[in-house]
């Protein structure tokens, strides 16, 4: 096995929010890979950015994008502190806040597997009723329906 497949099968890509579900899914794979060497962890954040008619100005639109992107950033660090405590190496740990449009969150947070190339994405599984998930989806549900090259780890 080469250098390059290595590394792939190594890179673990968390999509974290600020749900207990995706702070689970932090904590195992914090207890379950953090003192083993060589794996490679990307904290994803995905913030949906505003519609038009949510903010009233392009100042208020940027106001609010740079107040998520704050306190997206503060969560992430907190997951990364875990990661840390863990045993993860700090250079084996990067973070990613990306605000964008997205049709589907799930669609987003596969883009940035495929882009990044990593093996498995692990994803907290939201508590939602079934009558909330047939309204609006279930980002885990369709990440497992759609996810192509990668192993999907869904903690409750």
């Amino acid at each position: 096995m080469d250098s390059s497949n290595l590394n792939r099968i190594r890179h673990i890509l968390i999509a974290v929010d600020e749900s207990e579900n995706a702070e689970r899914a932090v904590r195992y794979v914090a207890a379950f890979l953090g003192n083993l060497p060589g794996f490679h962890v990307t904290l994803l954040n995905i913030v949906m950015e505003p519609s038009e008619d949510y903010v009233n100005t392009k100042e208020e639109r940027q106001e609010w994008i740079e107040e998520q992107r704050a306190k997206a950033e503060d969560m992430v660090d907190k997951y990364r502190t875990m990661l840390l405590q863990a045993g993860f190496e700090k250079n084996k740990i990067a973070a990613t806040v990306d605000i964008k449009s997205c049709l589907s969150i799930a669609q987003c947070i596969l883009d940035a597997q495929d882009q990044l190339q990593c093996s498995t994405v692990v994803i907290g599984r939201r508590g939602i009723s079934k009558k909330e998930e047939f309204i609006f989806g279930s980002t885990s549900n369709k990440i497992l329906h759609i996810a192509k090259n990668c192993s999907v780890w869904v903690i409750e």
